[in-house]
């Protein structure tokens, strides 16, 4: 059973695919750096990203999909799931592989897979375009809190970089520990050290200390305009839930 051990990038993956063609050899499993290996693993070989490796293998994509789908291979690396670097990696074997486009041919098993994974990460992508709740706090920076299942933060930031362009935001994932500060002029990602110790960081909630002074009252506003518009007669939680998923109420000014 040979194993590839890769960092946790898609450029590692890319470097990966670079290696299993030069040597000839496809790997039976993909594993992230420091995460055990399978019980009964023959040839391990550790692949260290290599940005020449990456640029030409990206290069043969360029020649064999569409824009749109080289776009869906990096987005698909931020679904985060168990099997999201076997589903790239198979998918762009298989557009190597193939004498013909292959992008669209559902029939594919490998094409599906990605498939449905890149749709799994956009549609997270446009629900939290529809549930980011800012608060403004008192220095006049907006602040919201997501904590997505797949890490699509970078996906929203130029909408909000455009609707957005007057005002200071930062958009911050709790899961993860990482956000988007937009100061006027330009997004740059950032980390906090100890970010756990500053409990709106944690909980996704501005104390009143740190709120604007009219924060809480615009608040208040907006839960009286939600409920002022729910007709009880027709009330449907179910319906409701599949809308406006469960996960998301935590951070919804409106479902406090």
């Amino acid at each position: 059973m040979n194993t590839f051990v890769i960092d946790n990038t898609l450029e590692g993956l890319l470097t990966a695919v670079f290696e299993a063609y030069a040597r000839r050899i496809m790997p039976d499993a993909l594993i992230l750096r420091g995460l055990p290996l399978p019980l009964f693993c023959g040839e391990v070989l550790d692949v260290g990203t290599d940005e020449a490796k990456v640029r030409r293998v990206w290069q043969g994509l360029s020649r064999r999909l569409s824009p749109l789908a080289r776009q869906g291979v990096a987005r698909c690396w931020l679904a985060e799931e168990d099997d999201t670097p076997t589903v790239i990696f198979r998918f762009v074997c298989r557009v190597f592989d193939s004498n013909v486009r292959i992008e669209t041919n559902q029939a594919d098993p490998a094409v599906r897979a990605f498939t449905q994974m890149w749709k799994r990460v956009e549609h997270e992508r446009e629900r939290l375009l529809q549930f980011v709740r800012f608060q403004k706090a008192a220095d006049g920076t907006y602040f919201a809190a997501i904590e997505p299942e797949k890490n699509a933060l970078p996906l929203i930031v130029p909408h909000f970089r455009d609707r957005f362009a007057d005002q200071r935001w930062l958009i911050w994932d709790v899961g993860r520990a990482y956000g988007f500060y937009y100061n006027g002029l330009e997004v740059s990602r950032v980390t906090i050290q100890n970010a756990d110790s500053l409990p709106h960081l944690v909980s996704g909630r501005l104390d009143e200390s740190l709120m604007d002074k009219d924060e809480l009252f615009f608040q208040s506003l907006w839960k009286t305009y939600f409920h002022a518009i729910c007709i009880r007669q027709r009330l449907n939680p179910r319906k409701q839930r599949q809308d406006m998923p469960v996960r998301y109420w935590k951070y919804l000014t409106e479902k406090q």
